[in-house]
């Protein structure tokens, strides 16, 4: 054995020689140790430093990409090919036009076509309606076709206030080329409509009227449901149902009420004043008398209404039956719906429009009061007879 290896470790390490002091010792073992330190630390650093080298690389390359699609966001070219119809609403923007293109396939994204709509001059003019599109055009080409009146393949219909349902169809007919049957056979389906359980499977008095954009591709029902879906809007905006009680009417009576102020015109300041007429009479257990509820059983339009047309027996007719009728006789509007909710406060039991060319109406509490205001209208009916 050779003497060195009496002062060896298996560790390698080198034990104590003869005359080591332990002082010197403890200094050799120090600066080992500090050494071994210092070039652990520089390890950690060249690695920390390739990290964060790497790390400022990838998000170079991502920020890059970042930008790029920022500024040169993804398009198709050309012109497209094939056939697609898109709908652009009242009110939408470019952003919105964008994402109606884009859910068709008609655009690659909705930034390339904001930032061509951002830069196009006539983008305002673009109208609501539907289009007849092509699918993967370019951004340029989409809204070159937009702006073309050609490209609009809807059709655009306003339904009037107070039409009768059977008058809408009549009115969709024209303006689709679909027969007012087809129609009727629709609403012969209530079902199929999406009507709000208070209708009772009766389309009249739930198709709103307002202006309409009528898909080239829609089925009679579909055009139908439109309009329901309108009414069950402009119905939830006004808290029908809940309000509806406040008025001690269930929400199909509401609707009712609400056709009838539609149909006994005035002007729309009038509305409130009339409502609180018809909650009068029905509080007093009056029958309303209504000359519109008449013409609604007769099937006419006229304002020239004899004592034998109010004979008639007809759950509509409102000199047949006490309180409201049966159901809705045409389609009100929302100043009718808001009036029939909000009444004006009033003694009045009577009104009458005695002036229908202005729609000028007065109001009594009394027989006299009616009688009164009936010998004008009788004047201004005389002076008018083709009405």
């Amino acid at each position: 054995m050779n003497d060195l290896d009496l002062f060896s470790d298996p560790h390698g390490e080198r034990g104590p020689l003869p005359g080591d002091h332990p002082g010197r010792r403890d200094q050799r073992t120090a600066r080992k140790r500090q050494k071994r330190r210092k070039r652990s630390g520089r390890a950690a650093f060249f690695f920390a430093l390739a990290f964060i080298v790497a790390l400022v690389g990838t998000a170079g390359v991502f920020g890059f990409a970042w930008l790029d699609n920022r500024l040169h966001p993804p398009d198709y070219s050309g012109d497209g090919s094939g056939n697609v119809t898109v709908q652009i609403k009242e009110g939408d923007n470019g952003s919105q036009i964008g994402t109606a293109l884009q859910a068709k396939d008609v655009v690659k994204s909705v930034r390339a076509f904001v930032k061509v709509y951002g830069k196009e001059p006539k983008a305002g003019s673009v109208q609501p309606g539907f289009y007849q599109m092509r699918l993967r055009m370019s951004s340029k080409a989409a809204m070159a076709l937009l702006l073309d009146p050609k490209s609009r393949s809807g059709n655009q219909i306003i339904i009037p206030e107070g039409r009768r349902a059977s008058e809408i169809y009549q009115l969709l007919a024209k303006k689709t080329g679909i027969s007012a049957a087809k129609f009727q056979a629709a609403a012969d389906r209530p079902k199929t409509l999406g009507l709000p359980p208070y209708a009772g499977g009766k389309v009249e008095g739930y198709l709103f009227p307002g202006r309409y954009d009528i898909n080239p591709n829609a089925t009679p029902g579909q055009i139908l449901k439109q309009m329901v879906d309108r009414f069950k809007q402009e119905a939830a905006d006004l808290d029908l149902v809940n309000k509806a009680k406040q008025v001690h009417l269930n929400p199909g009576q509401l609707v009712t009420l609400a056709s009838l102020l539609q149909a006994e015109g005035g002007t729309r300041e009038d509305y409130p004043k009339i409502a609180r007429v018809l909650y009068n009479r029905l509080k007093a257990g009056t029958k309303l008398q209504l000359d519109t509820t008449v013409l609604y059983a007769l099937n006419k339009r006229t304002l020239h209404v004899s004592y034998k047309d109010t004979a008639v027996k007809s759950p509509y007719s409102t000199y047949y039956v006490k309180g409201l009728p049966v159901g809705a006789i045409d389609s009100p509007g929302a100043v009718a719906l808001k009036a029939a909710l909000e009444p004006a406060d009033g003694p009045w039991i009577y009104f009458v429009t005695t002036n229908p060319t202005t729609g000028y109406t007065e109001y009594g509490e009394t027989n006299e009061d009616f009688t009164r205001m009936k010998a004008k209208l009788d004047v201004w009916l005389k002076a008018h007879p083709e009405n």
